[in-house]
Parts: C-alpha cells; sequence; structure tokens
C-alpha cells in the first residue's frame, strides 16, 4: 500500500470516529486513544491528517475539538435478508450469530462484526454461503448490548495511554481507557470495566474502569474474574442482609402444634466433611410387614423466603448457589444458608418431608408429604459413614445399614429400567493457604455418595408423581393449567450428535447403533462395553457432550437420563431456586389454593435453567483455572496422557491420574506434515504415516500455561 493510501485510509477512519460520536464532535486525544496511538511519529500523522481535512473543509479545528463541518445522512438499511440474534465471537474475531428457530449459526467473518461485543443482540444480514452450506452474514446494527460490564488486565502503554486487555470470555478486542477513566486502577490490576464508547471497527473501543478486582494472577483477582465474566456477584447487597439479618432464628410453640412433629425420631445427615448448608436428612426403619419407611426430610426454605420479599428476589435472580474450587457463591444469606435454613445437629429445624413406604423390591407403596420439625441426633462425614457402612461399630450402625440395604435396592431397579450410568472422574485441589494448587487427587466415589443420591432421587421422583395423582384424582388428566408443576426434565439425544458418536468409536472396534427411538437401555449398553477399558473417559465425555441439557420447565417430558416418567429438584431449596418453587407449589396444592400459572412457571423454568447453565460455566472455569495453576509450576515434566480430542489444529491430551487438559499443536509435532482424517478423527503424517488419533496413550510434556486464557500447551516428550 502506498503512502497515499494509507494517509487516505485514516483520514476516512478519522471522518468515520468523528461521525459515529455524539454531536459530531471528538477531542483529538480521544481519536488518538481510540486508534490507540502512542508515539510522537504516530501522532503526527494523526495531526497531519486532520490537517487535511480541515483545508477540504470536511473537519473544523477548534484547539482540541474536532467537529465534523458537512452535513450527512445514515445509511438506509435494507430490510431484505435481517435477521435477530446474539453473537458469539472468536479469539480471532470472527462471530457466530446464534438465531432461533435456525438449524445453523450464522458466521460472520471478523471484518463484518462490526461494533459488536460477545454476547450482544444483533441484527445480520444474510450475504451468502459458505462451501459446508452455513449461511454467511455482516452486521448491520446492535441491537442491544449482552453484558453490563466486562474484565480484563489494566495496562499502561506510555505516558499517557492506557488499554484494557480482556479476559478470553469477556471480550476479544482490547479497549482504551483516557485518564480521567482509570480510576485508581494501576498497571496489572485485573479490573472490571463498562463500555463508554465505540465509534468505529477499526478503533479501540473506549472504556471505564468501574471496579479493581486485585493483583493480576493472584488468586482472588483470578477468582473474582471468574466471577465477573459469567456476571455473577459474591456479596449480597446490605439490604438483603439487614432482611435476612431480621428473620427470626426461635421458633414459635404453635409452628411445632401445626407441624408433624419428628423432633424425638432418629433423623440424620450424611454430608461433605466442610459442608455448613444442609439441605436434606433421613429417618428410617422396617415395617411390621417387611416395607422400609423412608422419610427424606428438607429445609423449610420457603417458610423463611416468602415470595416477592427483597430477599426472595435476590435469590431468583441467583437461581442456585456456586461452587467454585476454593469456595462457595451462595443463593441466600449465611444466616439462612449456613444458620437458621442449615439441618444442623442437636437443632430444632422446620422441614418439608417425603415419607415413603417402599418394598423390598424398590416399588412405591404409599407415600405423604407433610411439613414437619426435626432435631438431627447424628451428623455423618461420607466418609464416616462408609466407615460404618464398612463394618465399623457406631450406635446408630442398624439404621445406616437399612438405608444401604434399601439405597442398593433402589440403585439396581433404577438401572435396570434404563436410567444411564455416567461415572467420569472428577479432580479435587488441594491448595495452600493463599488458594495456590499443591496437589491433585481424584474425589472417590463410595456407596455413601449412592445411598444419599438413591433416597433424594426416590424423594424427587414421588413428589412429581404426587401431582401426577392429584390430576387424576380432579379427572382432568390432561389439563396443563390444572395443578401446573415445576419439572426437571431432560429430552432424548440429539440423532446428529449420536451419530457423531458411533463414528468416533468406531475405531475402537465398538458398533453403536443410532435408531430412531434411541432407549438409555442402548446407551448404557455402549457404557458398559467400555466400562475399564483406556477410552471408558473418553466415550463417557462424547456421550455426555451428545445429550440434551436438563432444564426446567412445567411440561412434562420425562426425563431421559434418569429414565423416570416424572422428575422434580425438591431437595435442595437452601442451593436451587427451583426446589423452593416446588415446595411453594406443593404447599399450595395441599392447602386447596391457586399454585403459579403454566405460563409464568414456562418462564421461571427459562430463568432457572439459564442461570443453572452460568454457574455451571463458572465452576467449569475454577476447574481449568486451578488446573493452569497446578500445571505452571510442571513447566518441563513429563506426564502420561490420553488423546481425547483431534482437530485440524492439534490434539487435545487428558493427562492420567490427574486429569488435566492441554493441547499439542499441529505446528509443534515436527519431522512431518500432518493431515487431519475426518472419518478416523487421526492426525496422519502425510510421509511417515504415523497417526495419532482418539485414544492413543501419550507421553507429553508441559510446555507452557496462560493463566489470562486458561490454557495450557504440550509438546511431545522425547
Amino acid at each position: 500500500m502506498s503512502r497515499n493510501s494509507r494517509e487516505s485510509s485514516l483520514e476516512q477512519i478519522i471522518i468515520d470516529l468523528v461521525k459515529s460520536s455524539p454531536n459530531n464532535s471528538l477531542q483529538r486525544d480521544v481519536i488518538a486513544n481510540a486508534l490507540a496511538i502512542n508515539s510522537k511519529k504516530e501522532y503526527r500523522k494523526l495531526d497531519k491528517a486532520i490537517g487535511r481535512l480541515d483545508k477540504r473543509g470536511i473537519l473544523s479545528k477548534n484547539g482540541s475539538q474536532i467537529q465534523l463541518r458537512t452535513s450527512h445522512s445514515k445509511l438506509k438499511k435494507e430490510n431484505s435478508n435481517l435477521v435477530e440474534g446474539y453473537i458469539q465471537l472468536t479469539p480471532r474475531g470472527t462471530g457466530y450469530v446464534i438465531v432461533e428457530g435456525m438449524e445453523d449459526d450464522i458466521m460472520i467473518p471478523s471484518n463484518d462484526t462490526g461494533l459488536s461485543l460477545p454476547n450482544d443482540i444483533v441484527s445480520v444480514k444474510i450475504t451468502g454461503k459458505k462451501g459446508s452450506g452455513q449461511p454467511k452474514g455482516k452486521i448491520v446494527e446492535i441491537l442491544k448490548r449482552g453484558k453490563e460490564f466486562y474484565v480484563g488486565t489494566f495496562k499502561r502503554t506510555g505516558d499517557r495511554t492506557y488499554i484494557i486487555e480482556p479476559d478470553q470470555k469477556s471480550a476479544h478486542i482490547n479497549f482504551f481507557v483516557l485518564k480521567d477513566n482509570i480510576n485508581g486502577a494501576h498497571n496489572n490490576d485485573k479490573v472490571l470495566f463498562n463500555l463508554k464508547n465505540w465509534t468505529h471497527p477499526k478503533a479501540l473501543p473506549e472504556a471505564e474502569v468501574i471496579s479493581i478486582l486485585g493483583k493480576s494472577g493472584t488468586n482472588d483477582a483470578n477468582i473474582l474474574s471468574i466471577l465477573a465474566e459469567n456476571e455473577l456477584k459474591a456479596d449480597f447487597d446490605d439490604e438483603v442482609e439487614k432482611f435476612a439479618d431480621r428473620i427470626p432464628v426461635d421458633i414459635p410453640e404453635e409452628e411445632f402444634k401445626r407441624r408433624r412433629d419428628m423432633r424425638d425420631e432418629f433423623v440424620f445427615t450424611i454430608d461433605p466433611a466442610d459442608a455448613k448448608d444442609f439441605d436434606d436428612a433421613l429417618s428410617i426403619k422396617v415395617l411390621d410387614n417387611g416395607n422400609y419407611y423412608l422419610g427424606v426430610h428438607i429445609a423449610d426454605v420457603s417458610h423463611y423466603v416468602t415470595s416477592d420479599t427483597i430477599l426472595d428476589k435476590e435469590a431468583y435472580s441467583r437461581g442456585t448457589s456456586v461452587y467454585l474450587v476454593d469456595r462457595v457463591i451462595p443463593m441466600l444469606p449465611e444466616k439462612l444458608s449456613n444458620g437458621v435454613c442449615s439441618l444442623r445437629p442437636n437443632e430444632d429445624k422446620l422441614t418439608y418431608s417425603c415419607f415413603m413406604e417402599i418394598d423390598t423390591s424398590g416399588n412405591l407403596i404409599n407415600y405423604s408429604v407433610e411439613e414437619t420439625a426435626i432435631h438431627s441426633k447424628c451428623r455423618f462425614s461420607y466418609e464416616e459413614a462408609q466407615e460404618v457402612l464398612d463394618g465399623a461399630s457406631h450406635k446408630h450402625k442398624k439404621e445406616l445399614k437399612t438405608a444401604e440395604k434399601l439405597a442398593k435396592t433402589l440403585h439396581e431397579k433404577r438401572f435396570k429400567e434404563g436410567a444411564i450410568d455416567f461415572d467420569n472422574p472428577e479432580p479435587k485441589f488441594v491448595l495452600d493457604a493463599k488458594g495456590v494448587p499443591i496437589d491433585v487427587i481424584i474425589k472417590k466415589r463410595i456407596f455413601a455418595h449412592r445411598l444419599i443420591e438413591e433416597c433424594m432421587l426416590m424423594a424427587n421422583k414421588t413428589v412429581a408423581l404426587h401431582v401426577e395423582n392429584l390430576r387424576k384424582e380432579s379427572g382432568k388428566k390432561k389439563s396443563k393449567n390444572l395443578f401446573p408443576f415445576f419439572y426437571r426434565i431432560h429430552d432424548k439425544p440429539d440423532q446428529e450428535k449420536l451419530a457423531g458418536v458411533a463414528e468416533q468409536v468406531a475405531p475402537f472396534n465398538i458398533k453403536f447403533e443410532v435408531s430412531e427411538n434411541m432407549s438409555p437401555k442402548k446407551i448404557n449398553n455402549l457404557l458398559q462395553k467400555v466400562k475399564n477399558t483406556p477410552v471408558e473417559s473418553i466415550v463417557n465425555g462424547l456421550m455426555l457432550r451428545s445429550m440434551a441439557k436438563a432444564e426446567y420447565s412445567p411440561a412434562n417430558i420425562g426425563h431421559f437420563g434418569l429414565g423416570f416418567p416424572h422428575y422434580a429438584h425438591f431437595t435442595s431449596p437452601i442451593r436451587r431456586y427451583p426446589d423452593v418453587i416446588v415446595h411453594r407449589l406443593l404447599k399450595k396444592y395441599s392447602s386447596g389454593t391457586t399454585g403459579i400459572s403454566f405460563e409464568a412457571l414456562t418462564k421461571h423454568g427459562e430463568h432457572c435453567s439459564t442461570r443453572e447453565r452460568v454457574a455451571v460455566d463458572a465452576e467449569r472455569d475454577s476447574i481449568k483455572l486451578k488446573q493452569v495453576e497446578f500445571l505452571s509450576t510442571k513447566i518441563g515434566e513429563n506426564f502420561n496422557g490420553t488423546i481425547t480430542g483431534v482437530t485440524e489444529r492439534g490434539i487435545f491430551v487428558n493427562l492420567d491420574d490427574i486429569h488435566c487438559e492441554g493441547m499439542v499443536r499441529v505446528s509443534d509435532l515436527k519431522g512431518d506434515y500432518y493431515v487431519f482424517n475426518q472419518k478416523t478423527h487421526a492426525l496422519i503424517g502425510r510421509s511417515s504415516g504415523r497417526s495419532y488419533k482418539l485414544g492413543d496413550a501419550i507421553k507429553v510434556k508441559v510446555e507452557s500455561t496462560n493463566t489470562q486464557k486458561r490454557q495450557i500447551d504440550f509438546s511431545l516428550a522425547k
């Protein structure tokens, strides 16, 4: 490009910047910052370009203020081929717009994304199709910004210039900051910031620092960044805390009298050793007829958190507690989550209970759902309970062994009837006092976990069945507006994704037939085929990714993964808002009053499902962060691993024993030119024929890590 064409390009950008600004006027320094100018040479070029535009009568200079002289009109929008959706952007700036009702995302080349930022609602003009048939488009208008704030690292780049490098999930482009808007930030601070202005896609957007999270790289800054990226709030507003503090701890005698009083019965809890928010407790005995009588007692959160209060609105907004590696972000203030509502031992507590008579084959014979009061007599950790199940003596061993026998029966029955058995290893980090990971261990799955899981599943299934029975008794079973309920639903897996799984397991000599009426039993058969083989975790992961996401909805389609026709979340109201909704509905129907409308429950389902996905993303981000931090201390060390993914860009490797995943880039596969074979999901050397394929054992060296991007790079070990 010639010198003149460069300058004319600069002039056009200046015109566009000023034209797009309020009042068609901008300060010279704002233009310089937008163009990331930080040297005297670049400033001279800018001033010359402004001077030429002034001489041509396009701009006028009044001191440092640059004003547009000529009148202009906005380009008329073309209404044909316009659609609306939200945009996701890759680190390289390529966009993908997700439009409701469209099967394929619209690919937006980086030079056509305009002024869009991640999750913006945008108007798109479809301009054509890629060779694969995927539609291509161009952003026409930003309809609504997708984020209220962004996260990044504040950098000083010159005497008068500052930029923010956003975290990978936050934005794809650097922002500039004027001195008046740095608000106390210093070099390498991790900050929250908002978008102040953006006037041209070839210029940087302008930001304003709104909060300082700490020095980049520290544990607190990293964790707070994850919360901010996912738009999660750790602390409660003062008004919410004050409201919670006013909730009485003491329970009036009248409340005990109107409930089923279980305080003299043996009730116990089993929870993680470090748990403080005890949602659930159990009671169990064997009846004279040989059947089990199981009581699942759940914290009566809805008694304390009443509808439409400031506390309720905050809990609804959060939707769920978030369990990060080193902390919990609770749905309810600590006064409730760890205090008033928590079923702590040796304290009177208000509960909502599901009592179930279950025969020796695991069939539900009878049940009741009642408001109760309990006084937990014993608190077991999972490990303590397992020791008793394994033979250790305890004064309540009889009750634990009875619960174990019932849980084994329920578990066996559930899988015979088609539940899918995913059992993926979960890494657990050992942290030092500063939150730095010093070891990674795999969480051990013991039967005490299964015991609680089976009892909770049975209660969740029973309360959903209870509402179905109410409909049957009314004689209007099919009316959606009669006793509308809040179900936990799980749709059948996508046929195309299952076909993709079948294709990927074929090289392992595993035949997986995909049919229209796919049953959980067929999926379980595949999982059984790979159990205790090197590819078990890979196939489990592939199958999990092919499954539909479980959601909340009043439209009951059953739960495919569990194999239940009716299922709801009843057992964790301290940490899940959907359970609060379920409790309220059950209480309303018990008292003979109207519940929440089907339409309102549909909206609640969309909100709660979204909040759950956000929490899961944050939890995964925190795990990935700790994996990166752990391997940052292992640079140059070799590890054994398994190839868990293959793309044209390289191979993904999961390290054995510690389950940290990283990538060997194709450019680092030396000695040959490697080509991606889509059919066999392998990278194959053109000359040597050597292949790297899914499931291969491999030895890798930790090459580099990036905590900002939460990225691990491996190379092949020699």
